[in-house]
């Protein structure tokens, strides 16, 4: 019998959007099994290639239930064999190579590439061969996991309870061909704001955040396909809290960093320890400083990139009095630490600057660092990018980066409890920076990992290739994200519910809510409480669907947040509608007091739910504080919030309505088919409803689909395009409405919470007319100063930037808005003609749109 040999050298892959599918359906001229089949890997290859081989053979047998031996040599083989190895270590890879049965020349100079494919008569006796040639140790890596992800095991594996899809049989087609490298750099996570729920998790399952915890870690961030961490560091260190963490990571090949503020790889927690309680002052403690960092450089013999500048003690800002030249002269100081420690000149050691806050005032104001430091550019803790560099602008030949943000703890609100970070605003967001060259690296705060599951992969998987997902694809994404977890059979239903809850969430983190979010007007309260029950009626029906195996992921990932989320949205509508009730002297008063108390103990029994899976494997995982917030910080509990009763003895009062119908004007069946009529004294339009759109020739309006708080958003492409002078050949929207007010009025416009990324003077802009009046330019973010205070805190807390003009009509009838581009970058959801009869709404009028 003729043998097989399945070589596997890794390189950099692992199942990221659009790639090619390795798998067959059965065997045949042009495919084989690989089930059972012997893996062979080089013992002098990297320790992360020979820990992946491992890993595969688990994942085979998991998924087969045949044993995958590990082999290290030439011998022994079965029917088929599987070689893993790296192109610069592996003997195994250099031998085909050599005797060019192999071509691996599209991984040469590349970072973190690798090639997948077939090859014929490998070694004497042996047929043909699948080789997964890696350019480097991570490279060979993610080709593992590539594998291991098509045939079935998710990266969320052991982190979500998801179960393996098994198989009888694995086949592979021999016709495909897969190489690929990735786009940016460095992609990375940060543990942070880890207590009270990564921290007591990690505690009682590891014993704290040690080389064991990170071992898992490491593993998931290879299975996603990252290569950079900043870790744990709230009262932990990294390099001293654990001698094998540094070892760890060497294994996994995880390129290790200090946050913002943490200098030469010395956590933040090792000052108190080590500083001999001088002051976190460089003025004062120049030397002892030193001697802190030159410790830090000393022992992170390890892959890194090394934090530099400085500021307050404890993530706070410098005092005001610092001057840029003193941060620049620390700067230079800590180069020539790196420079003397390492014995390399300091370009030669990767490095960022992170523009964090104030950071980026210094910036502003004249600040600089050598070219060879990465700019860290950083978005303003909720999502929104806060500094690009122009299009125009000389690159650096450190490039650029970018830190994200999923959860955080500061103003206006701490959001750390569950995933509030819709793909389509991260997508929108991530390509802007693509699109603005940067490029090296991508690092998002995840809080505590659990649960952002959702979130983590698509932020991974669109940095590895942004040019695989457009916006028009964030769904179908999302569908095959649910498909590699769950199955096929129902993973467009849970791909909308993962959508909608994110989308409903990021509405109002839920720690901002309250009884006063939502208005009775509009029946708005209302249409939100049944959205989310609307969502937990359907993600119950799912659940009860899904075999018993799969049920503890489902939990994890659908059904606890929605099954939270709805249920607490209900809490405060029910607050909302007690208080309402008690002010009417109403004899429903009592009854949703009631309710009150019934739900906010849910909301514990929920937590518990949870926290019980699996035997307990996810204890304290759900522990965050998320009621009862009264500013930024956590209450350290929960705290049901206050009702009112009635006395027995109240004369009630009979309920009513909280707004009546207006009347409506009769308005001609020829009436064109997506125009908008005037109701209640409003006309409201989702911006996506536009009558026409008016292109430039090298500017497009593009829709991206659920990108808003009630629908989707329009902008224009490129995001790199100039600014435009309003004209007739300035791109615009228009749409057909149908008033029979007249006079003056006023126009509520609805934007995405973009900030001015540019710094300019006017900020980010836009234009609008009714009719043939000329187009008012408005800017929708010149206020926006540091994004970290003012009226930066209305618009991240209500996830809009709302901006009004005023304009007249002389007479009833048909008009046409236009919507004219000034500058790219602008997210336009929704737009409100307002004649005087707008109540107060949190999400604007309901569309008031005609469909013939």
């Amino acid at each position: 019998m003729k043998k097989t040999i399945l070589l596997v050298a890794f390189c950099l892959l692992y199942l990221t959007y659009g790639n090619a599918q390795l798998l067959a359906t059965g065997a045949g001229s042009s495919s084989y099994s690989i089930s059972g089949a012997t893996i062979l890997v080089d013992n002098n290859d990297h320790a992360v290639v020979q820990k992946a081989a491992h890993f595969f053979s688990t994942d085979m047998q998991s998924v087969t239930l045949k044993q995958s031996s590990v082999i290290n040599s030439l011998s022994s083989f079965g029917k088929t064999v599987i070689i893993i190895g790296s192109a610069d270590k592996s003997t195994f890879i250099k031998q085909l190579v050599q005797q060019k049965k192999l071509s691996i020349a599209s991984l040469k100079g590349k970072w973190e590439a690798y090639t997948i494919q077939t090859i014929k008569n490998p070694f004497k006796g042996i047929e043909q061969a699948l080789v997964i040639a890696g350019s480097d140790r991570r490279g060979t890596a993610f080709g593992v996991f590539e594998v291991s992800k098509q045939i079935g095991v998710s990266p969320w594996h052991w982190w979500a309870d998801v179960p393996v899809q098994q198989k009888q049989d694995v086949f592979i087609s021999a016709n495909e061909k897969i190489t690929d490298a990735p786009k940016v750099k460095y992609r990375g996570i940060f543990i942070n704001d880890e207590a009270p729920a990564l921290s007591n998790w990690s505690k009682e399952k590891f014993g704290g955040f040690n080389s064991k915890f990170y071992a898992k870690v490491f593993e998931l961030m290879l299975r996603l396909k990252s290569n950079y961490i900043w870790p744990a560091m709230w009262g932990n260190a990294f390099y001293d809290d654990d001698s094998l963490n540094i070892k760890v990571a060497d294994e996994y090949a995880i390129v290790i960093g200090t946050s913002h503020h943490e200098p030469l790889m010395r956590a933040h927690a090792e000052w108190a320890k080590y500083g001999k309680k001088q002051k976190w002052n460089y003025d004062s403690t120049e030397a002892g400083l030193q001697e802190f960092w030159r410790g830090g450089m000393q022992r992170a013999w390890n892959e890194k990139i090394v934090s530099v500048g400085m500021r307050g003690d404890g993530d706070e800002p410098m005092s005001r009095e610092t001057a840029t030249a003193l941060l620049e002269r620390i700067v230079k100081d800590q180069r020539k630490i790196i420079t003397n420690v390492t014995g390399k000149p300091a370009e030669q050691t990767p490095q960022l600057w992170a523009l964090y806050k104030e950071v980026q005032d210094y910036y502003d104001k004249g600040m600089r660092v050598p070219d060879d430091v990465t700019l860290l550019l950083c978005d303003d803790n909720w999502g929104n990018i806060r500094k690009l560099p122009k299009p125009n602008e000389k690159p650096r030949k450190g490039g650029y980066g970018i830190y994200y943000h999923f959860d955080y703890v500061g103003g206006p609100r701490n959001y750390k409890w569950l995933n509030t970070n819709p793909l389509p605003r991260i997508w929108e967001q991530m390509h802007l920076a693509y699109e603005h060259h940067v490029k090296d690296i991508w690092i998002v705060n995840v809080g505590d990992i659990k649960p952002m599951e959702l979130p983590i992969s698509f932020f991974l998987d669109y940095a590895w290739d942004p040019a695989k997902i457009d916006a028009t694809d964030v769904q179908t994404y999302t569908v095959n994200w649910a498909a590699q977890q769950f199955g096929t059979k129902h993973a467009t239903t849970i791909a909308e519910l993962l959508a909608k809850y994110a989308k409903y969430n990021s509405r109002r983190k839920p720690e901002m809510l309250d009884d006063k979010t939502y208005s009775f007007f509009y029946g708005e309260w209302e249409q939100v409480v049944n959205e989310y029950n609307d969502l937990l009626n359907l993600a119950e029906t799912i659940n009860n669907a899904l075999s018993p195996e799969q049920k503890d992921a489902f939990f994890q990932l659908v059904l606890h947040p929605i099954k939270a989320c709805a249920n607490l949205n209900e809490l405060y509508y029910n607050v909302a509608l007690n208080k309402e009730a008690f002010k009417e002297k109403y004899e429903t008063t009592n009854g949703y007091a009631d309710k009150v108390k019934e739900l906010y103990k849910k909301d514990s029994l929920i937590t518990v739910e949870y926290h019980q899976l699996n035997k307990g494997k996810w204890n304290h995982m759900m522990s965050q504080t998320h009621i009862g917030y009264t500013y930024w910080q956590q209450p350290p509990f929960n705290r049901m919030p206050a009702v009112q009763y009635l006395p027995d003895s109240t004369t009630y009062k009979d309920e009513v309505t909280l707004i009546g119908r207006v009347p409506q004007a009769e308005y001609p069946a020829t009436i064109k088919h997506n125009a908008f009529v005037e109701r209640f004294e409003t006309v409201s339009i989702e911006a996506a409803h536009y009558t026409n759109a008016n292109n430039s020739k090298t500017i497009n309006w593009k829709v991206l689909p659920d990108l808003g708080r009630t629908g989707s958003a329009v902008t224009t492409f490129p995001v790199t395009a100039a600014e435009q002078q309003s004209s007739a050949a300035t791109p615009f929207l228009e749409y057909e409405i149908y008033t029979y007010s007249k006079d003056s009025f006023t126009i509520h416009a609805y934007f995405s919470p973009t900030l001015n990324f540019f710094n300019e003077e006017n900020g980010l802009q836009y234009a609008i007319s009714v009719d043939d009046e000329a187009p008012q330019i408005i800017s929708i973010n010149k206020e926006d100063k540091n994004s970290i205070s003012g009226i930066w805190n209305k618009w991240v807390g209500e996830n809009i930037i709302i901006k009004t003009s005023r304009h007249k009509l002389s007479s009833p009838g048909k008009h046409v808005i236009k919507y004219w581009m000034v500058n790219s970058g602008v997210l336009l959801q929704k737009i409100v003609a307002d004649f005087g009869g707008m109540k107060r709404t949190y999400l604007g009028p309901p569309e008031t749109r005609i469909n013939n």
